[in-house]
């Protein structure tokens, strides 16, 4: 699918504005948000805003599923199976899904059926083959006891997912807890909130009981608030702003201690040496890196640090990379660069932009609003030399399509540029040395080091999280379904 009508699909939206639970659609008659498009600035839908009454509504229910409903006691090849037909059922809708993932945020239609739907289908898919295959083991003891552990699932998990990747991220919430045995109260954001919405019919559809796949609409400060407090909730998982997980890892303290996986903000370096291959190649990929998703995306390599030799040339090649992107809205066949999330957005970026420029930065290029056909907030994709540790572009998450550039002539200067005292999510190396790549795995302080590539593959097998402030715990990989489980220790005497 490269285009579709905006009008239509709006139109379709406003007929289920509410939230599940239960199996069923929750109308609200009180407070709604307004929900526009990034493209146009448009509102085309209101969501309700969930209060506690119903966030209680929604847990409530999913405590009832979790102990009524068989889920957790189900056979796991019998929930596999049911988790495998959800996953196969996602992949057939993305006639629909694609629409209204595309039209509400800022993935482009055309991105959103090539990898988003299918990234989803596929998540599910994976997590499926984890139920019937890791649980509890018998561990080695005396001779006359038996010790073994036993791995259950929390109950009802808290699952709040961030607005850049709407499908996508609710995937990796959902599908980890279902496969555990758990249910789900999932509060996608007020600001990309309906295609959730279609994942939960289709969870319905695929014989997952009523009440274990619950989608409250609502803001943090209300809705999220009520969530991760609430004493019903076993279990926290969360993707977003690192100052947003801090006030969830404090909540949940508040209200009664709960694990928490979180995985927050970053400012990922990329560090190409001289030696890299493919000096182009490297450049696109660089190029890339920042400008998917126009830079919304919480691992984007925004923070370049290149060998002095090459960087002249290699900054060169990333500008004219950049250069070939075209603004337009997600609907649109051709759009290569879709627009910033909100007006709010825009500003904060531009005035990121501004003031390092005044603080001593060179505007090497962008550093300003993009020309598009519809009037939605675009930005260029900007990049900023002559930039220092203590510069605020360096040292702020931007979350928009924003470069900084700094040299270095040895690996030790090199290290040291790419250590930052708040963050620590993602980073990448550049290079035809192997020693050298290995060296940087190891020293780098990040959560995952990409080596002569940047950014995830298909690989679900590998986790994904932050060391520092970026986050705790893992999602992705086995990793990420060991956090929907609890370990309980047993032993038995076997002389009695």
């Amino acid at each position: 699918m490269d285009q579709f009508d905006p009008a239509a699909v709006a139109a379709s939206v406003a007929e289920k504005a509410g939230h599940f639970i239960g199996g069923e659609w929750v109308v609200e008659g009180a407070a709604h948000i307004g929900v526009a498009r990034p493209s146009d600035g448009v509102v085309y839908a209101s969501a309700p805003l969930g209060d506690a009454q119903r966030v209680d509504h929604a847990v409530d229910n999913a405590k009832r599923a979790f102990r009524t409903s068989g889920w957790p006691r189900m056979a796991p090849r019998e929930r596999a199976r049911i988790l495998r037909r959800f996953a196969d059922l996602i992949a057939a809708d993305t006639a629909t899904l694609a629409p209204l993932e595309a039209l509400g945020s800022t993935r482009p239609v055309r991105d959103v059926c090539a990898w988003d739907v299918p990234f989803t289908a596929e998540g599910i898919r994976f997590y499926a083959e984890f139920a019937d295959k890791l649980g509890g083991e018998v561990v080695a003891t005396d001779y006359d006891h038996l010790g073994m552990t036993i791995a259950e699932p929390y109950g009802v998990v808290g699952a709040i997912a961030p607005w850049n990747f709407p499908l996508v991220m609710a995937s990796w919430k959902i599908g980890p807890a279902f496969a555990a045995g758990n249910a789900v109260v999932l509060k996608p954001s007020e600001m990309t909130p309906f295609s959730v919405l279609r994942l939960a019919e289709l969870a319905i559809e695929a014989g997952i009981p009523p009440g274990i796949f619950n989608v409250v609409q609502g803001d943090g400060a209300t809705t999220g608030d009520a969530l991760v407090r609430h004493p019903d909730i076993a279990k926290v998982t969360f993707t977003g702003s690192t100052r947003a997980g801090s006030a969830i890892m404090a909540a949940c303290a508040q209200s009664g201690t709960k694990p928490v996986t979180l995985e927050l903000g970053g400012k990922s370096p990329q560090i190409v040496f001289a030696d890299a291959p493919k000096l182009d190649e490297v450049a696109r990929r660089i190029a890339g890196a920042i400008a998917v998703n126009a830079g919304q995306v919480c691992v984007a390599g925004s923070r370049l640090l290149v060998e002095r030799a090459v960087a002249d040339e290699l900054v060169s090649r990333i500008e004219q990379a950049i250069a070939e992107l075209r603004a337009g809205a997600t609907w649109a066949s051709g759009t290569t660069l879709p627009p910033i999330i909100s007006e709010t957005q825009a500003a904060r970026i531009e005035g990121i932009v501004e003031r390092s420029v005044a603080e001593g930065a060179t505007l090497y290029c962008g550093g300003r609003r993009a020309d598009a056909p519809v009037p939605g907030a675009f930005y260029l994709p900007t990049i900023l030399t002559g930039v220092t540790a203590q510069t605020e572009a360096v040292r702020a998450e931007i979350f928009g399509p924003v470069l900084t550039v700094q040299t270095f002539d040895t690996e030790e200067e090199a290290l040291a540029l790419a250590s930052h005292p708040e963050y620590g999510l993602a980073a990448g190396v550049h290079t035809a040395d192997i020693g050298r790549a290995l060296r940087l795995v190891r020293a780098l302080e990040a959560g995952t080091v990409w080596v002569n590539r940047y950014g995830r593959s298909n690989d679900f097998m590998i986790p994904t999280g932050g060391y520092k402030r970026s986050g705790m715990g893992k999602d992705l990989g086995r990793q990420g379904y060991e956090a929907h489980l609890r370990f309980k220790s047993v032993l038995i005497d076997t002389r009695t």
